[in-house]
Parts: C-alpha cells; structure tokens; sequence
C-alpha cells in the first residue's frame, strides 16, 4: 500500500478549529503523512503543536530542515519558516522572515506535493480569507491527486474554499470537517 501525502491549509481562529476537528476524526493507524499550515501572527510565540496535539490521536511535529516525513505523523512549520516538501519524503522548508511569500504559504506546500507526491496526494483548503492554497489546489487536481475544500451540501464555503473551487473548478469533495476527516480516511484505506 502506498504512502499518501495529506496537505491542509487553514487561515485563523476558523482554521484552527476546522484542523482540531478533522485531527481528531482521523485514526491512529492513518496510512499517510499529514502536513498542515496556518496562517497566523508571525512576530508571536506559536502554540500551534500543543493546539493541535489536545485533539490528535496522531504525533505533532514541528518538521526540521531535511526531516524525514513518516506516515501516521502530523507536520507543521514554524510561523516563518515555511513547510514544504523537497521529495517525496523529506521537508523542506523555506525561510521567510522578509515575509516575501506573504500570504501564498498554503500555495507552497501544495506545489510541492503535487510535484512530489503526484495521485497519492490529498489537498484539503478550510476557513481563511482571500485565495491561499487555490493555485496550489489546481496543482494537485493536475498532478492526478483528489482536492477537498470546506462545503456544505456539495457547495464550498465562502472565503479560501470558494476561491479555490473558482479558481480550478472541479473538486473531489466539498464537505463539513467531520465529512472531510471521512473521505480522507475512506481515500487512504482504499488503495
């Protein structure tokens, strides 16, 4: 069975609970590697690890530079230093204290696991303002991997989930985050 690559992207306090709600639908046993970014405060100390371990049956990491990536484990970067991935395995992450990707961070992690991971990966774009992730979610639908948004009765919600289903159109899955944590496992064990 191969490895799937999940990547989720999020932006604020309704980010946040959306992650809080798929990680605590997934399983322990998950038979993919998780890699999530966040938009929040970059001049702050981040409790994002502790945050996000309260509701993960799965391990929470901060990745490190060239940092093996193992299935059943969550990954996340720091504020400033971007979480990608260099190949299929391992992070890469990109420093970024002139804040010169802005707010296209989602964008990054999912280019660079559309172009590593291919139809093994899962992009997942929940609660955030403006267009973060869309670009990157076309990416993964064109690498042959499934894309899921934020929905409701099929429909993205408004803000980044909507933004990216206007952006590339067809998406595998518009759902709440208790139907998307589903479809992620339903995906994972099928194959």
């Amino acid at each position: 069975m191969n490895k799937w690559i999940i990547a989720m992207g999020a932006s604020g306090a309704s980010g946040l609970k959306d992650l809080c709600v798929i990680l605590s639908d997934l399983p322990i046993n998950l038979n993919a590697a998780v890699l999530i970014v966040l938009h929040r405060s970059w001049d702050e100390p981040s409790h994002l690890r502790d945050v996000l371990s309260r509701h993960s049956k799965l391990p929470v990491v901060i990745a490190g530079q060239g940092d093996k990536i193992e299935r059943g484990v969550v990954y996340i970067g720091e504020p400033s230093i971007h979480l990608t991935l260099l190949e299929r395995s391992f992070a890469l992450l990109t420093d970024d204290r002139e804040r010169v990707h802005g707010n296209r961070t989602i964008d990054l992690l999912f280019h660079s696991i559309a172009l590593c991971g291919g139809h093994n990966t899962i992009g997942v774009i929940l609660s955030g303002s403006l267009d973060d992730g869309s670009r990157g979610l076309a990416a993964i639908h064109q690498a042959g991997g499934k894309t899921m948004v934020l929905g409701h009765q099929g429909l993205p919600d408004s803000g980044m989930p909507r933004n990216a289903f206007l952006f590339d159109g067809p998406v595998s899955v518009a759902a709440s985050a208790p139907m998307l944590a589903k479809a992620i496992v339903r995906l994972v064990t099928s194959k």
